[in-house]
């Protein structure tokens, strides 16, 4: 039913996006497509689905593909379907019974959390200490706590040593472990598709597997604009979408530019976390002081009404010189919802004090990072 209800809301919001592109003039051509050099007078050529296209600027959009770890059986493993990528698993309509996810970022914490709710056992393997992919270490602890309380089984510090068919054997810190499957998720990144688009026809430039660009898009050829996963910064729709509009502008010599200091991410669990700036993690790597202003989202009547005191909390990190928003990370309900409120503060340099100004309608949760701004 999930699976089922999973296809309807994808077809609807394709079908709305190709109403889209209709009512703004743009031509679709559904085919692979690739570089094909430069034409005498400078224009691209591109050829796509056996047709020739001239163009004076492209905008390469390829995206990104899982990223698969050599571990020893992992390719035999995909072949048989034994282990899967995200996509393929949410492209079956039975759980596993015995699910075993190899990395705890973002995705791995999804899926997780998802297929347990849905009845299956679930174990996550991951390299690092914590789990979140470098997420901020508080919210971090709070969700493990949560995946934990629901049944998801953790081995950190671990590593994967091999897959043989029907069982995962890792190096764990408890020692050796060969973790029984009936299905293997492998979660350990994703990287830029550049293969076949035909980059190496104009001289495309790629560094550590990924187009570098300025901050309007462009690449070290002329004319030629790169936007979303391609550029290996953050691969997330959102970033995405904005990154791709600062590309038309400068096409069409509108004045933008593109910035990454407000850039929220989301992980979409039970319960939701959100962030969005920096992490106190990161503003100590980079030497620099804040500020940290930490609440229970208990603070909240809403919340409380709905969980009761819960253990969500949000958190807001200030410049000590100028008082700006530096950062803000939520864990609890409606987390992704709420973070856009920060994100609209870090992204305007908005101060503890002119954002305490701001009016928050009552009850809700997103009130409750106003009131940490008086903490």
């Amino acid at each position: 039913m999930a699976a089922a209800h999973k296809d309807r809301v994808v077809a609807s919001l394709i079908r709305g996006v190709a109403a889209q592109m209709k009512a703004a003039g743009v031509a679709v051509v559904s085919a692979r497509a690739a570089l094909q050099g430069r034409n005498p007078d400078g224009t691209f050529a591109v050829s796509a689905g056996g047709q020739e296209f001239t163009a004076r600027f492209v905008l390469l959009c390829t995206g990104s593909q899982a990223a698969i770890p050599p571990i020893p059986g992992i390719r035999e493993a995909l072949q048989s379907g034994f282990a899967v990528t995200s996509r393929e698993l949410l492209e079956r309509t039975e759980a596993p019974a015995r699910l075993v996810v190899i990395g705890g970022g973002v995705i791995g914490l999804e899926m997780a959390s998802y297929f347990r709710s849905a009845g299956s056992q679930v174990t996550v393997v991951e390299m690092l200490e914590e789990i979140g992919g470098g997420i901020d270490g508080d919210m971090a602890a709070v969700l493990r706590k949560n995946y934990e309380k629901a049944g998801v089984v953790f081995h950190t510090g671990a590593r994967v040593e091999s897959l043989e068919n029907g069982r995962v054997l890792a190096a764990c810190k408890e020692g050796p472990q060969a973790l029984e499957a009936d299905c293997v998720l492998v979660c350990t990144g994703r990287r830029p598709a550049l293969e076949g688009a035909g980059l190496e026809t104009v001289g495309v430039l790629t560094q550590d597997g990924r187009i570098p660009a300025d901050e309007y898009g462009r690449t070290n050829i002329p004319g030629l604009y790169a936007a979303g996963d391609v550029l290996g910064r953050y691969m997330l729709a959102h970033a995405a979408y904005r990154e791709g509009e600062v590309c038309v502008s400068h096409m069409l010599g509108k004045e933008d530019a593109m910035s990454y200091r407000a850039i929220p991410s989301v992980i979409y669990t039970s319960p939701e976390a959100a962030a969005v700036g920096l992490t106190e993690r990161q503003a100590a790597e980079q030497g620099r002081a804040v500020k940290v202003r930490r609440l229970p989202l208990a603070y909240s009547g809403r919340y409380v009404a709905e969980n009761g005191m819960g253990d969500g909390f949000c958190k807001l990190l200030t410049d000590p010189q100028t008082h700006t928003l530096l950062g803000g990370q939520m864990v609890g309900p409606y987390a992704s919802e709420c973070i856009t409120a920060v994100t609209a503060l870090i992204d305007k340099d908005v101060t503890a004090e002119e954002a305490r100004k701001i009016v928050f309608p009552h009850p809700t949760v997103c009130e409750v990072f106003r009131e940490c701004l008086f903490g």
